[in-house]
């Protein structure tokens, strides 16, 4: 399915997506749960964050004391630099800090800390003990000043804008940081993505799993008329397809083994109707088999398999080894079809067929989309 929400607002370059706060928690939960102490001690930035709308500086700032934070440091974005039609609410951090400058308030980019500080004297640190400022700039995350917050954390996370998330992570990456950060599962086949997965260097995080997620975003967001969309709670929301947290924080869930099938059995027990007629055929143009659903991965089998992106959910590093993918220029294919052409239903139609990835190869034309490459063959999602 196309995710119109997402490629409308990559489009538009107008794409603060705002966390629910179930999702946030449930996320940070997997990490608390595997290791009580992940961020004792810790200072966690939260960049491309507004504290008005966001929940990630709400989480934290109320998990301060249980987590045992060191510093929480939250950045936002300079409203000038915004594609906003109505003024922005400003928070009453900023409203009520002897710092309120109007000016700045639209050409700066803001940040909040809050450190082991009672500022508020009422014998406890939580979100209204932060200490608000300006920045010296706009709070572009690829800006100096906030490079050096990146520096000083130990952690990073956010929801980076959709239209920025292949510079964030490198981002992130350049800094050598452990981070947490939303993206779309797509993202896992880019060029420039998946050999950081490939390298083990990032993995997945336990919750969303390429589900389907409503995000809150500003009053005056301009929705594609195609777009699902809804006020809840008296804010605008819309929703995104295709989900996931991007990580390299060890959790549980990375290190619990698959449980699988002998081939032969899946061949004979499958619940994939595929499966049980095709069984695992090979890629014409892959020296692998086709494996289309991670629960049907035979277990004794040890050769190489094509298998869906969404096996890395699943992926546990001792039980698995990541070669390669059909969209990763380090894998390269066993044959190219130096003339093709695309059927859909068995006729042949006008188009730009590009590189096809892993494609079966099939007796006849059929119902659906297929390639003739002097015979038929069949092109499989990212493998």
């Amino acid at each position: 399915m196309a995710n119109t929400n997402l490629s409308n607002a990559k489009r538009n370059k107008k794409d603060e997506f705002y966390t629910q706060w179930s999702d946030i928690e449930k996320e940070m939960n997997a990490y608390i749960d595997y290791d009580p102490d992940v961020f004792r001690n810790k200072t966690i930035l939260l960049p491309c964050d507004d504290p008005e709308w966001s929940n990630f500086t709400k989480y934290f700032a109320q998990n301060f004391v249980n987590f045992g934070l060191k510093k929480l440091i939250s950045t936002s974005y300079a409203q000038d630099n915004k594609q906003l039609k109505a003024p922005v609410q400003l928070s009453l951090f900023e409203k009520k800090s002897e710092k309120y400058d109007e000016n700045k308030s639209h050409a700066n980019g803001k940040v909040y800390t809050l450190e082991r500080q009672d500022l508020t004297g009422d014998g406890k640190i939580d979100i209204d003990d932060l200490d608000f400022d300006y920045l010296k700039g706009d709070g572009d995350f690829r800006s100096d000043e906030v490079i050096e917050l990146r520096n000083e954390a130990d952690f990073v996370i956010t929801n980076p804008p959709f239209s920025l998330f292949r510079e964030f992570l490198s981002w992130i990456m350049e800094g050598k940081k452990k981070f947490c950060i939303i993206g779309n599962q797509n993202s896992i086949t880019y060029k420039d993505i998946f050999p950081y997965i490939m390298d083990n260097k990032v993995w997945l995080g336990t919750s969303m799993n390429g589900s389907n997620r409503w995000f809150t975003v500003s009053d005056d967001y301009e929705f594609d008329p195609k777009a699902k969309h809804r006020i809840e709670n008296g804010q605008h929301q819309i929703f995104v397809n295709s989900v996931v947290w991007f990580t390299n924080i060890e959790h549980g869930r990375r290190h619990e083994p698959l449980s699988l099938m002998t081939m032969n059995d899946n061949l004979r027990y499958s619940k994939l109707k595929s499966v049980r007629e095709d069984g695992y055929p090979e890629y014409d143009n892959y020296d692998a088999i086709e494996v289309p659903n991670y629960k049907a991965i035979p277990d004794d089998y040890t050769g190489v398999m094509g298998v869906p992106i969404t096996f890395l959910h699943h992926y546990n590093p001792a039980q698995f080894k990541i070669v390669g993918s059909d969209a990763f220029d380090g894998t390269p294919p066993t044959k190219i079809y130096k003339n093709k052409s695309k059927v859909v239903n068995g006729e042949k139609t006008k188009s730009n067929t590009g590189t096809m990835g892993c494609v079966i190869r099939k007796k006849e034309f059929g119902e659906g989309t297929f390639f003739d490459v002097g015979y038929p063959v069949k092109a499989v999602y990212k493998r």
